[in-house]
């Protein structure tokens, strides 16, 4: 065979199979579907990870403040709600960044809505998301970039609805539970937030 017709035939290979290194599909739906970018290939060719702690981005800053969160129509819905009673343990920002706010008045049985917004990377965050929906039935979509997974259920002692919401983008998880408390767009609030 003519030389340089075969070196012509090898790089084309090459660039096949670095192409083929780069896909990610796995064939299986569910949030580890949602937006991961391709692998990095090395020179000669093999399939390289991309170091997972390096964000290509700035990182999102973890933010303060529960109220500044928050849409003025959510705001609203809360209104005589407290926030962050110490009756209900740790609130606030936490030593390493995190921010938890507990909206609960202590003379309520049950109504609440507690809400912690963590860092967290992306392949734990994943796996915490798929084993709610393999373990537990939470159900999954890929609003605003990120991956949200929530359920409800009735409560057992009381006739009120109880639920959790989990939203994950960009190494932050935004992990709602609530009990008889559910302001519309709670959560759209805090992700335009901190993403828009």
């Amino acid at each position: 065979m003519n030389p340089r017709i075969a070196a012509g035939a090898a790089a084309l290979l090459l660039v096949t199979l670095l192409t083929g290194c780069g896909s990610t599909g796995s064939g299986s739906a569910g949030p580890s579907e949602s937006g991961e970018p391709p692998s990095s290939s090395s020179p000669d060719g093999s399939a390289s990870p991309s170091p997972s702690p390096t964000p290509t981005e700035t990182p999102i800053a973890l933010p303060s403040d529960c109220r500044a969160i928050l849409s003025d129509d959510v705001l609203a819905q809360l209104d005589g709600i407290p926030l962050n009673d110490a009756t209900f343990g740790p609130s606030g920002v936490g030593d390493d960044g995190t921010l938890t706010c507990i909206w609960a008045d202590p003379k309520a049985d049950t109504t609440r809505l507690v809400t912690t917004i963590s860092l967290m990377n992306r392949g734990p965050a994943l796996d915490m998301l798929n084993a709610l929906v393999a373990d537990e039935g939470f159900t999954c979509f890929t609003p605003d970039g990120g991956t949200r997974c929530e359920k409800t259920w009735p409560n057992t002692q009381y006739p009120v609805t109880d639920g959790r919401t989990l939203f994950w983008r960009d190494d932050v998880l935004i992990d709602s539970e609530y009990s008889n408390l559910a302001p519309e767009g709670y959560t759209s609030s805090i992700v335009a937030h901190l993403f828009d």
